[in-house]
């Protein structure tokens, strides 16, 4: 099966059954999120093809926008208690292990960012996971790091999604 085939089956899925929109898109944003699995899990493709999904077929924006938000905001927070709890054992788990250069990179953007790079570094592709789980593993405050986990989340979540359910809906009024 290819992302093609994967991207499809999720599509029809939502198209057919409307009601398992809110389930699968806070479990794809909770992947795109959570460490190790968002290295495995093409979700952002899938995501913005949902958003496109939505607006054509009148499925209610704001409950998915929230299950979006909500998936990105618990993965970051457990990516984050992973790195706090295990600290620089993160390293030899896999796929870490396989691709150490990325929690390098995470550590850099960490340290030059700090609290700004949570909020950041959701919207940068493989930092997405890894940056949460740097600040767990330099103990950063728990307060400070949900502040920006949570507003981060909001703005990804209506950044992955709003392209495609207004646009939609604005280049038809606009073609018409």
């Amino acid at each position: 099966m290819n992302l093609n085939d994967v991207i499809n089956w999720v599509s029809e899925t939502v198209r057919q059954h409307e009601a398992w929109a809110i389930p699968i898109v806070f479990f794809l944003a909770f992947g795109e999120s959570l460490a190790f699995l968002s290295l495995l899990l093409p979700a952002t493709v899938i995501l913005l093809g949902l958003g496109a999904l939505i607006g054509e077929s009148g499925i209610a924006f704001w409950p998915v926008w929230a299950a979006a938000a909500a998936g990105a905001f618990f993965g970051d927070w457990l990516s984050y208690w992973v790195g706090y709890h295990y600290q620089g054992r993160v390293a030899h788990m896999w796929p870490l292990s396989r691709n150490p250069q990325l929690l390098v990179r995470g550590h850099a953007f960490f340290e030059r960012w700090g609290v700004l790079g949570i909020f950041f570094g959701r919207f940068f592709g493989p930092l997405r996971a890894v940056v949460p789980l740097v600040g767990g593993i330099c103990a950063m405050p728990q307060t400070a790091f949900q502040i920006a986990n949570v507003a981060s989340a909001m703005v990804w979540a209506f950044g992955i999604l709003a392209p495609g359910a207004f646009g939609i809906k604005w280049f038809t009024q606009w073609m018409a």
